[in-house]
């Protein structure tokens, strides 16, 4: 800890940092106090959330998520005294052996997380711990080339493009970026359906929205670095620019998606409205949305989310976690919680973006 600590404080004092006006927000919805509040809430927590099953065991991904967006935000600000607390935490998944199977999508995205904190301090043991964990999501393929942990449920977007991104920008080796693409034209073939949004997979005929969630907020982070004359960019951002469109139409007036994008009887879900926004918000930056139509729809979105988080930096009416069903009742009827990372995580992201790309 004590030389990661001392390198982060030469790392960071060589960059510079530059913060937006973001005068726009009321003072209680500026997306930094937003992110500083989600961010304590996360560190305040004395337990990891595990992913605990008989065959699959890892930190799980919903707090893999919070934790990058929390790297993110700290990196960005120079927040030394937050990143040694993140690198705190986080070391400990390699040295006091806290397990990773590494078998399984859900918990090889904890490379995502390791290669950010790579980044932002350029520590060799956690590049090693992400890379093995990219390297591993890609160990047994299929016969049509994919990673056999491609299930073909909608969340696998993000859990395999994230991090098959990541390991791409932590070496500018391209396999990795021509990984991810390859997973989201198979997805985008078999789940997009001619509305612009996703079936859950094959056994979930609903557009659910967190699923719809983690593909927004997938292929706007692998657009982020896919070049244009990439053989699969063409369809990918074709796909992206369907569904952007789709969630213009389905938005609430006051900006919040529902749990079923499509259907107005539906609750309001705030998990699937942090990931839309940040997905909005990615394109516009790297222009392949129109500002003129989305920015418009993305603020919005962070007024009515924000009415959501309690004092102490927790989200309200996130959804548990979901799998899939055809029966529609059992989405429409999901218990829905408070605090959850599945929550957390999305709004972090969007704070983020809204900060560094306002």
């Amino acid at each position: 800890m004590k030389n990661i600590s001392l390198f982060l404080i030469l790392f960071l004092s060589t960059l510079s940092c530059t913060k937006t006006n973001n005068n726009f927000w009321p003072e209680e919805k500026s997306p930094e106090k937003i992110a500083h509040l989600v961010t304590e809430d996360l560190l305040s927590r004395q337990d990891f959330m595990m992913y605990e099953t008989p065959d699959v065991r890892g930190v799980h991904y919903a707090e893999v998520c919070t934790a990058y967006g929390a790297t993110l935000m700290a990196g960005f600000e120079k927040d030394i005294a937050t990143l040694e607390r993140l690198v705190s935490r986080y070391e400990k998944v390699f040295l006091d052996s806290i397990e990773n199977t590494a078998n399984h999508v859900d918990v090889n995205v904890y490379g995502l997380l390791s290669l950010e904190l790579f980044g932002q301090t350029s520590s060799g043991e956690f590049l090693r711990q992400g890379m093995e964990l990219a390297d591993i999501q890609w160990q047994d393929t299929l016969p049509n080339g994919l990673t056999s942990q491609a299930r073909f449920w909608i969340d696998d977007i993000w859990m395999i493009g994230s991090l098959q991104t990541q390991a791409y920008r932590a070496t500018a080796e391209k396999n990795y970026l021509d990984r991810a693409a390859k997973v989201i034209v198979a997805y985008l073939d078999k789940l997009q359906q001619p509305n612009g949004l996703f079936f859950h997979g094959e056994h979930g005929p609903f557009h659910w929205g967190r699923g719809n969630g983690w593909v927004a907020a997938g292929i706007a982070h692998v657009l982020t670095e896919l070049p244009a004359d990439h053989q699969h960019y063409p369809k990918i951002s074709e796909g992206y620019k369907k569904m952007m469109a789709a969630l213009l139409e389905y938005q609430s007036e006051d900006g919040m998606w529902r749990q079923l994008i499509d259907n107005e009887t539906a609750w309001k879900e705030t998990s699937c409205t942090g990931m839309f926004g940040y997905a909005m918000i990615v394109g516009v930056k790297k222009g392949i949305l129109p500002e003129k139509d989305y920015k418009e729809s993305y603020q919005k979105a962070w007024l009515s989310l924000t009415d959501y988080l309690q004092e102490d930096g927790k989200l309200t009416e996130v959804c548990v976690g979901t799998g899939q069903s055809t029966d529609v009742n059992f989405y429409l009827e999901r218990p829905r919680v408070t605090g959850d990372f599945h929550g957390q995580a999305p709004l972090l992201w969007f704070a983020y973006e809204l900060i560094t790309n306002p």
